[in-house]
């Protein structure tokens, strides 16, 4: 597969993953990352996103970080915004917990 996103689009992808994963995505989650990346960017990978089953999502993650160089800065922000869309609607579910373990040990 060829993902030739930005990382702007890359970002925009783990974000909306995340703010899914739980199958509800909260207006404080979508304001979230909508303070975060241009509503074109939202859009266009929010559908990405859905389509794409679990599975899907989680390769597609670590294959973009595999091809492409991540400061340890950049990862510790990208882990920050997730943690961000998750704390957004108040509450953080078994799913959203189960997710973060998973995406922390893919983006290191």
């Amino acid at each position: 597969m060829n993902l030739d996103w930005t990382k702007k689009e890359f970002e925009a992808y783990v974000l909306l993953y995340a703010a899914h994963c739980n199958h509800i995505e909260d207006k404080n989650e979508q304001d979230y990352i909508l303070s975060k990346i241009d509503e074109k960017t939202f859009h266009k990978i929010h559908t990405e996103v859905v389509v794409d089953s679990d599975e899907e999502n989680l390769n597609k993650i670590q294959q973009y970080l595999y091809e492409n160089d991540f400061t340890q800065t950049e990862k510790d922000e990208l882990l920050r915004s997730i943690k961000q869309v998750f704390f957004a609607d108040g509450s953080v579910d078994f799913y959203e917990k189960k997710v973060f373990g998973i995406l922390k040990k893919a983006i290191g």
